[in-house]
Protein backbone atom coordinates (compact mmCIF):
# COMPACT_ATOMS: atom_id res chain seq x y z
CA UNK A 1 0.00 0.00 0.00
CA UNK A 2 1.46 3.47 -0.65
CA UNK A 3 2.50 5.12 2.07
CA UNK A 4 2.56 8.78 0.05
CA UNK A 5 -1.12 10.40 -0.91
CA UNK A 6 -1.12 11.97 -4.39
CA UNK A 7 -2.93 15.62 -4.96
CA UNK A 8 -3.09 17.09 -8.48
CA UNK A 9 -1.30 20.11 -9.80
CA UNK A 10 -2.51 23.01 -11.18
CA UNK A 11 -5.70 24.01 -12.46
CA UNK A 12 -5.84 27.75 -13.79
CA UNK A 13 -2.78 28.07 -15.59
CA UNK A 14 -3.25 24.87 -17.32
CA UNK A 15 -6.91 25.55 -18.42
CA UNK A 16 -5.53 29.16 -19.38
CA UNK A 17 -3.09 27.21 -21.75
CA UNK A 18 -5.66 24.51 -23.20
CA UNK A 19 -8.64 27.14 -23.98
CA UNK A 20 -6.53 29.79 -25.93
CA UNK A 21 -8.33 32.69 -24.24
CA UNK A 22 -6.68 35.35 -22.19
CA UNK A 23 -6.90 35.69 -18.26
CA UNK A 24 -9.37 37.69 -16.02
CA UNK A 25 -10.11 37.95 -12.96
CA UNK A 26 -13.28 35.97 -13.79
CA UNK A 27 -11.66 33.32 -15.08
CA UNK A 28 -12.36 30.25 -12.79
CA UNK A 29 -16.07 31.19 -13.37
CA UNK A 30 -15.97 32.04 -16.91
CA UNK A 31 -13.99 28.14 -17.78
CA UNK A 32 -16.68 26.77 -15.81
CA UNK A 33 -19.58 28.31 -17.94
CA UNK A 34 -17.72 28.59 -21.79
CA UNK A 35 -15.24 24.98 -21.22
CA UNK A 36 -16.56 22.73 -18.73
CA UNK A 37 -15.19 19.73 -20.54
CA UNK A 38 -11.67 20.84 -20.30
CA UNK A 39 -11.91 21.07 -16.53
CA UNK A 40 -13.21 17.40 -16.71
CA UNK A 41 -10.48 16.61 -19.51
CA UNK A 42 -8.06 17.97 -16.76
CA UNK A 43 -9.16 16.47 -14.07
CA UNK A 44 -8.87 12.95 -15.76
CA UNK A 45 -5.18 13.78 -17.58
CA UNK A 46 -4.24 14.45 -13.36
CA UNK A 47 -6.07 10.73 -12.67
CA UNK A 48 -4.23 8.69 -15.52
CA UNK A 49 -0.96 10.51 -14.20
CA UNK A 50 -1.10 9.01 -11.05
CA UNK A 51 -3.20 11.45 -9.03
CA UNK A 52 -5.45 10.03 -6.51
CA UNK A 53 -7.62 13.27 -5.50
CA UNK A 54 -9.49 16.22 -8.07
CA UNK A 55 -9.37 19.14 -6.30
CA UNK A 56 -12.64 20.73 -7.77
CA UNK A 57 -12.38 24.36 -9.47
CA UNK A 58 -14.33 25.66 -6.56
CA UNK A 59 -11.02 27.82 -5.13
CA UNK A 60 -12.26 31.13 -6.39
CA UNK A 61 -15.85 30.48 -6.15
CA UNK A 62 -16.78 33.42 -3.51
CA UNK A 63 -20.03 35.72 -3.45
CA UNK A 64 -17.19 38.63 -3.06
CA UNK A 65 -15.45 37.55 -6.21
CA UNK A 66 -18.51 37.34 -7.82
CA UNK A 67 -20.35 41.00 -6.72
CA UNK A 68 -20.14 42.89 -9.73
CA UNK A 69 -19.67 40.57 -12.73
CA UNK A 70 -21.68 38.38 -14.67
CA UNK A 71 -21.54 35.68 -12.38
CA UNK A 72 -23.18 37.16 -9.51
CA UNK A 73 -26.65 34.92 -9.33
CA UNK A 74 -24.55 32.05 -10.11
CA UNK A 75 -22.47 31.16 -6.88
CA UNK A 76 -24.65 27.84 -6.49
CA UNK A 77 -25.18 26.76 -10.43
CA UNK A 78 -20.96 27.44 -10.79
CA UNK A 79 -20.37 25.02 -7.73
CA UNK A 80 -22.49 22.32 -9.24
CA UNK A 81 -20.66 22.65 -12.92
CA UNK A 82 -17.08 22.30 -10.97
CA UNK A 83 -17.85 19.71 -8.65
CA UNK A 84 -19.76 17.99 -11.53
CA UNK A 85 -16.57 18.13 -13.70
CA UNK A 86 -14.47 16.79 -10.64
CA UNK A 87 -17.25 13.79 -10.68
CA UNK A 88 -17.02 13.03 -14.32
CA UNK A 89 -13.63 12.47 -14.35
CA UNK A 90 -13.34 10.33 -11.14
CA UNK A 91 -16.66 8.20 -12.83
CA UNK A 92 -14.51 7.75 -16.00
CA UNK A 93 -10.86 6.97 -14.08
CA UNK A 94 -12.98 4.41 -11.82
CA UNK A 95 -11.57 5.19 -8.53
CA UNK A 96 -10.16 8.40 -6.89
CA UNK A 97 -11.28 10.93 -4.10
CA UNK A 98 -12.72 14.62 -4.78
CA UNK A 99 -11.66 17.68 -2.87
CA UNK A 100 -13.52 21.03 -2.58
CA UNK A 101 -11.08 23.83 -2.22
CA UNK A 102 -11.55 26.35 -0.11
CA UNK A 103 -9.57 29.43 -1.23
CA UNK A 104 -9.18 32.75 0.56
CA UNK A 105 -11.80 35.55 0.86
CA UNK A 106 -11.03 38.71 -0.87
CA UNK A 107 -7.97 37.86 -3.19
CA UNK A 108 -4.91 35.63 -2.64
CA UNK A 109 -1.64 36.39 -0.81
CA UNK A 110 -3.86 39.36 0.77
CA UNK A 111 -3.91 38.63 4.71
CA UNK A 112 -4.80 42.78 4.88
CA UNK A 113 -7.90 42.27 3.00
CA UNK A 114 -8.90 39.12 5.00
CA UNK A 115 -12.38 39.83 6.83
CA UNK A 116 -12.75 39.78 10.39
CA UNK A 117 -13.88 36.15 12.34
CA UNK A 118 -17.21 37.32 12.34
CA UNK A 119 -17.87 37.74 8.74
CA UNK A 120 -15.41 35.28 7.36
CA UNK A 121 -16.76 32.26 8.69
CA UNK A 122 -20.16 32.23 7.92
CA UNK A 123 -19.33 33.14 4.79
CA UNK A 124 -16.33 29.77 4.59
CA UNK A 125 -19.34 28.22 6.08
CA UNK A 126 -21.75 29.26 3.01
CA UNK A 127 -19.18 27.90 0.25
CA UNK A 128 -18.41 24.65 2.44
CA UNK A 129 -22.53 23.34 2.06
CA UNK A 130 -22.37 24.17 -1.50
CA UNK A 131 -19.71 21.18 -1.40
CA UNK A 132 -22.05 19.14 1.71
CA UNK A 133 -22.27 15.48 0.13
CA UNK A 134 -19.96 15.79 -2.84
CA UNK A 135 -16.75 15.69 -1.70
CA UNK A 136 -14.53 13.85 0.19
CA UNK A 137 -12.47 16.25 2.16
CA UNK A 138 -12.13 20.23 1.72
CA UNK A 139 -8.61 21.97 1.65
CA UNK A 140 -8.37 25.31 2.93
CA UNK A 141 -5.86 26.50 0.25
CA UNK A 142 -3.55 29.40 0.50
CA UNK A 143 -4.16 30.09 4.24
CA UNK A 144 -1.79 33.42 4.70
CA UNK A 145 -2.63 34.42 7.96
CA UNK A 146 -3.59 32.89 11.67
CA UNK A 147 -6.75 34.50 11.96
CA UNK A 148 -7.39 33.29 8.26
CA UNK A 149 -6.79 29.79 9.68
CA UNK A 150 -9.31 29.87 12.35
CA UNK A 151 -12.17 31.10 10.18
CA UNK A 152 -11.33 29.15 7.06
CA UNK A 153 -11.22 25.71 9.35
CA UNK A 154 -14.29 26.68 11.18
CA UNK A 155 -16.10 27.49 8.40
CA UNK A 156 -15.17 24.77 6.41
CA UNK A 157 -16.49 21.63 8.93
CA UNK A 158 -19.69 22.72 7.69
CA UNK A 159 -19.56 20.49 4.67
CA UNK A 160 -19.40 17.70 7.32
CA UNK A 161 -16.00 15.91 5.87
CA UNK A 162 -12.35 16.01 6.46
CA UNK A 163 -11.08 19.55 6.46
CA UNK A 164 -7.37 19.47 5.71
CA UNK A 165 -5.40 23.06 6.48
CA UNK A 166 -2.72 24.36 3.78
CA UNK A 167 -0.96 27.36 4.42
CA UNK A 168 1.02 29.47 1.79
CA UNK A 169 4.51 30.83 2.94
CA UNK A 170 6.91 33.60 2.67
CA UNK A 171 9.22 32.67 -0.57
CA UNK A 172 12.19 34.04 1.06
CA UNK A 173 11.63 32.44 4.37
CA UNK A 174 9.47 29.94 5.17
CA UNK A 175 9.35 30.14 8.60
CA UNK A 176 6.90 33.00 8.16
CA UNK A 177 3.21 33.13 6.51
CA UNK A 178 2.49 35.85 3.91
CA UNK A 179 1.03 37.80 6.65
CA UNK A 180 4.60 37.54 8.28
CA UNK A 181 3.55 35.48 11.63
CA UNK A 182 5.55 32.80 13.00
CA UNK A 183 4.48 29.81 10.98
CA UNK A 184 4.25 27.67 14.22
CA UNK A 185 1.38 29.97 15.52
CA UNK A 186 -0.66 27.36 13.13
CA UNK A 187 -0.49 24.49 14.77
CA UNK A 188 -2.25 24.95 17.75
CA UNK A 189 -5.06 26.35 15.55
CA UNK A 190 -4.70 22.64 13.60
CA UNK A 191 -5.22 21.04 16.63
CA UNK A 192 -8.21 23.18 18.35
CA UNK A 193 -10.18 23.27 14.99
CA UNK A 194 -9.86 19.68 14.03
CA UNK A 195 -7.71 19.88 11.19
CA UNK A 196 -7.28 16.74 9.63
CA UNK A 197 -3.72 17.14 8.13
CA UNK A 198 -1.45 20.52 7.64
CA UNK A 199 -0.03 21.36 4.42
CA UNK A 200 1.77 23.86 2.68
CA UNK A 201 1.39 25.30 -0.63
CA UNK A 202 1.48 27.92 -3.33
CA UNK A 203 4.68 28.68 -1.85
CA UNK A 204 8.34 28.13 -3.61
CA UNK A 205 9.37 25.45 -3.43
CA UNK A 206 12.84 26.11 -1.86
CA UNK A 207 10.65 27.96 1.39
CA UNK A 208 8.81 24.60 2.07
CA UNK A 209 11.69 22.54 3.60
CA UNK A 210 11.69 25.11 6.34
CA UNK A 211 7.52 25.51 7.02
CA UNK A 212 7.79 21.53 6.75
CA UNK A 213 10.30 21.36 9.62
CA UNK A 214 8.30 24.54 11.90
CA UNK A 215 5.06 22.65 11.26
CA UNK A 216 6.11 19.00 12.50
CA UNK A 217 5.27 20.03 16.10
CA UNK A 218 1.75 19.10 15.27
CA UNK A 219 1.68 15.03 15.14
CA UNK A 220 -0.68 15.60 11.87
CA UNK A 221 0.07 14.19 8.68
CA UNK A 222 1.76 16.93 6.53
CA UNK A 223 1.88 17.63 2.79
CA UNK A 224 2.99 19.62 0.48
CA UNK A 225 2.58 21.39 -3.20
CA UNK A 226 4.57 24.51 -4.09
CA UNK A 227 3.93 26.61 -7.08
CA UNK A 228 6.22 27.68 -9.87
CA UNK A 229 5.86 31.52 -10.07
CA UNK A 230 8.88 33.61 -10.53
CA UNK A 231 7.48 35.49 -7.50
CA UNK A 232 4.15 37.48 -6.16
CA UNK A 233 4.16 40.70 -7.96
CA UNK A 234 2.52 43.70 -6.28
CA UNK A 235 0.38 43.90 -8.89
CA UNK A 236 -1.11 40.56 -8.51
CA UNK A 237 -2.14 41.84 -5.23
CA UNK A 238 -4.08 44.44 -6.69
CA UNK A 239 -8.25 43.81 -6.54
CA UNK A 240 -9.52 42.07 -9.63
CA UNK A 241 -6.02 41.34 -10.58
CA UNK A 242 -5.29 38.19 -12.87
CA UNK A 243 -2.50 35.26 -13.50
CA UNK A 244 -1.35 37.79 -16.41
CA UNK A 245 0.77 39.59 -13.83
CA UNK A 246 2.97 36.84 -13.00
CA UNK A 247 5.37 34.49 -14.75
CA UNK A 248 6.41 31.13 -14.42
CA UNK A 249 9.64 29.96 -13.73
CA UNK A 250 11.71 28.36 -16.26
CA UNK A 251 13.56 26.08 -13.95
CA UNK A 252 10.93 23.94 -12.41
CA UNK A 253 10.58 21.23 -15.25
CA UNK A 254 8.89 18.05 -14.07
CA UNK A 255 12.35 16.21 -12.99
CA UNK A 256 13.65 19.42 -11.17
CA UNK A 257 10.42 19.78 -9.42
CA UNK A 258 10.13 16.16 -7.89
CA UNK A 259 13.38 16.26 -6.90
CA UNK A 260 12.03 19.05 -4.47
CA UNK A 261 8.64 16.39 -3.65
CA UNK A 262 11.43 13.88 -2.82
CA UNK A 263 13.00 16.55 -0.23
CA UNK A 264 9.85 16.72 1.29
CA UNK A 265 8.81 13.32 1.90
CA UNK A 266 12.51 12.78 3.12
CA UNK A 267 10.83 15.07 5.77
CA UNK A 268 8.00 13.20 6.55
CA UNK A 269 5.49 14.84 4.00
CA UNK A 270 2.40 12.41 3.20
CA UNK A 271 0.96 14.08 0.66
CA UNK A 272 2.40 15.89 -2.11
CA UNK A 273 1.60 17.42 -5.14
CA UNK A 274 1.64 20.89 -7.11
CA UNK A 275 0.38 24.30 -7.45
CA UNK A 276 0.25 26.86 -9.86
CA UNK A 277 2.12 26.24 -12.90
CA UNK A 278 2.37 22.52 -12.25
CA UNK A 279 1.11 20.12 -15.14
CA UNK A 280 0.11 16.83 -15.44
CA UNK A 281 3.36 15.65 -16.39
CA UNK A 282 4.51 17.03 -12.99
CA UNK A 283 2.48 14.72 -11.11
CA UNK A 284 3.76 11.78 -13.72
CA UNK A 285 7.50 12.78 -12.47
CA UNK A 286 6.39 12.94 -8.92
CA UNK A 287 4.81 9.07 -9.12
CA UNK A 288 7.39 7.21 -11.47
CA UNK A 289 10.19 9.04 -8.77
CA UNK A 290 8.41 7.82 -5.80
CA UNK A 291 7.46 4.06 -7.12
CA UNK A 292 11.18 4.27 -8.00
CA UNK A 293 11.62 5.09 -4.06
CA UNK A 294 9.66 2.43 -3.58
CA UNK A 295 7.45 4.95 -1.43
CA UNK A 296 4.30 3.91 -3.73
CA UNK A 297 2.79 0.42 -5.01
CA UNK A 298 4.12 -0.12 -8.95
CA UNK A 299 0.87 -2.09 -9.87
CA UNK A 300 0.05 0.61 -12.36
CA UNK A 301 2.12 3.14 -14.50
CA UNK A 302 0.80 6.61 -15.37
CA UNK A 303 -0.14 7.29 -18.86
CA UNK A 304 1.05 11.08 -18.58
CA UNK A 305 4.11 11.72 -21.13
CA UNK A 306 6.57 13.50 -18.54
CA UNK A 307 7.94 16.60 -20.26
CA UNK A 308 11.64 17.65 -19.73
Amino acid sequence: MSTITILDGGLGQELVRRSGDAPTHQWSMRIMRDHPELVTHLHRDYFAAGAEIATANTYALQRDRLEGTDFEDQFEALYDLALHSAEQARRAHGTGRIAGALGPLNGSYRPDAHPDLMTAIPRYAECAMQMQGRVDLVICETVASVAHARAALAGAHAAQVPVWLAVTVADEDGTRLRSGEDVRDIVPIARDEGAAALLVNCSAPEAIPAALRALGSADLPLGAYANAFAGITDAFKQARSNVGALTSRSDLGPARYADHVLEWCAQGASIVGGCCETRPAHIAEIVRRLRAEALMDTDTTPTTKTEA
